[in-house]
């Protein structure tokens, strides 16, 4: 019978010796480059109110939003959200989310991220912290990755304008 956790020591051994042996004669070890290369970032603060940016470079008004495409979009938001008033469900009520100041639904129980936040929903905000939700709050307890489609956020957006 093969000892699982030996065999693992021996994976882990052997590749701690390839890193350290990983450069040829000649070449200069920089060990403290290869760390900050590889070594997580320290969690980021969140973005400030005004900051608009999106990681794949777009802006809303790049885009017109669809809100029949956006409420096909929003069915993977159903299992979480609803646009009914008063209702919320694992999230808040979308209900008249654009305008309304981030982390205030009455009845929902937000993280101490999302509630002290601070910035009124745009619609250009909404459409960066859609994008990656954790980048816009960090520690927020939404666990949605995001939606990397430019379009679909301003399809979405269109939607939770006038949901129907």
């Amino acid at each position: 019978m093969v000892n699982t956790k030996a065999i693992a020591g021996l994976l882990a051994l052997s590749v701690m010796l390839a890193a350290c042996s990983a450069g040829s004669e000649g070449e200069t070890d920089d060990t403290s480059a290869q760390l900050e290369a590889t070594s997580p970032a320290a969690p980021a603060g969140p973005l400030a109110a005004t900051d608009m940016s999106t990681v794949d470079g777009t802006t809303l008004a790049s885009f017109t939003g669809n809100a029949a495409n956006g409420k096909l979009v929003f069915a993977q938001c159903r299992t979480c959200h609803v646009t009914d008033a008063g209702v919320n469900k694992i999230g808040p009520s979308l209900n008249n989310i654009i305008g309304s100041t981030a982390g205030k639904v009455p009845g929902y129980n937000y993280s101490a991220a999302n509630a002290g936040a601070g910035f009124v929903w745009t619609k250009e905000k909404l459409f960066q912290f859609l994008e990656k939700p954790q980048r816009v709050i960090p520690q927020t307890k939404m666990i949605y990755g995001g939606l990397p489609d430019a379009q679909k956020r301003a399809d979405l957006i269109a939607y939770l304008e006038t949901p129907n």
